[in-house]
Formats: C-alpha cells, sequence, structure tokens
C-alpha cells in the first residue's frame, strides 16, 4: 500500500509549516499480481495441437500368403523421385528407357510437379485408374513427402503408392545429381 511518513516536528519555533515528503510506494502486491496472471494465462490458455496427416495404409491379410504383384502400366502411372536438397525428379519410363535424359527435374510449387502430375493424368489412357508411384530416395527429407502428399490431395490423385527406390532408378539419379552411383542389384 501506498504509505507517507511524516517526521515530528523538531522544537523550534516559528511558523509550522508542513514539509512535502516524497510519497513511497510499495509495490510487493504487483508482483504478487502479476505472478497471478501469469498462472491463469498459462493455466487458460490452450496449446497448439500438433496437425496429424491421415496415410490410408492397407489392412494386412489375414492368411499369410503372399499379395500378388500389382502391375501397372505406364500410360497410367507417373514415377515421383523425392532425392536430396529439396530436388524432385519424375518420369514415365521403365527400366530399359530410363535414362538421365528422360529422368526429368521440377520443383515443388504450383508451376512445378503440380502441373506434371495434372499433365500425366490428362494424358492417361484410363484417368480413373491414373496412380502416382512415391519413391523417397535415402537423402530425401520428410518434408519433402509431406509436401507430396499434400500434392495428391490438391490435384485430387486417389491413387497413389509409396515404394522403394528400384536400382536402375537409383543408379540413373546418382548420376544426374552428381553423386557416387549405387552398386546395381537384382530386382
Amino acid at each position: 500500500m501506498a504509505e507517507v511518513q511524516v517526521k515530528d516536528n523538531s522544537g523550534k519555533g516559528g511558523k509550522v509549516r508542513s514539509k512535502k515528503q516524497v510519497p513511497h510506494v510499495d509495490l510487493t502486491p504487483m508482483v504478487d499480481l502479476a505472478f497471478l496472471l501469469i498462472t491463469f494465462f498459462m493455466l487458460v490458455t490452450t496449446f497448439n495441437k500438433p496437425n496429424v496427416m491421415d496415410l490410408g495404409l492397407p489392412a494386412k491379410p489375414k492368411d499369410e500368403q503372399k499379395a500378388p504383384d500389382t502391375e501397372i502400366k505406364l500410360s497410367n502411372s507417373i514415377s515421383l523421385l523425392i532425392g536430396k536438397d529439396n530436388r524432385i525428379f519424375w518420369h514415365q519410363q521403365d527400366n530399359t528407357s530410363l535414362t538421365d535424359a528422360t529422368l526429368n527435374e521440377t520443383s515443388f510449387d504450383r508451376e512445378g510437379i503440380r502441373k506434371i502430375i495434372q499433365q500425366a493424368k490428362a494424358k492417361a489412357a484410363d484417368q480413373n485408374m491414373f496412380t502416382v508411384i512415391i519413391k523417397p530416395t535415402d537423402d530425401a527429407v520428410y518434408k519433402n513427402f509431406v509436401d507430396i502428399l499434400d500434392e495428391m490431395a490438391i490435384t485430387k490423385s486417389e491413387r497413389y503408392g509409396v515404394t522403394d527406390v528400384k536400382p536402375w532408378e537409383q543408379s540413373v539419379y546418382e548420376r544426374k545429381v552428381g553423386g557416387p552411383a549405387a552398386p546395381a542389384a537384382t530386382n
């Protein structure tokens, strides 16, 4: 609380004048109030909840038989390779015709991968069966993978799959980015 302290008269005669004293303000209750407000807002504030993206995965088969290989026609698909340094490559080739020239690079923006996916979907033999095959390399970052899943929602591509990069794609990718070529493995 605010206090005003007044000194006693020194006993000298004469005119009595009141001396103006500087008031002393006690700020202890103000500090208590500040901590109460901080505590109140910490308890009342809702923190940001993490955003979660649903990724629909196929259910495990009840019997332990191996699922048959799914054959996807090249005319109805596009393969996306997510590389290092925020780079993305695409092709519509098989293992015999994929070269450095046919592995195309694009960007993650509207005029890049989104336009490529829409053009490939428009040229597909059966647009209802058009499939995007997403292949993240070992150098890819998670953010780029999420960006591609966002592009699937934006382009309304309901059929897409995530798989490993094939060895023949890996060798062409390594040549394209200038890294050491991976040893060829049979697949």
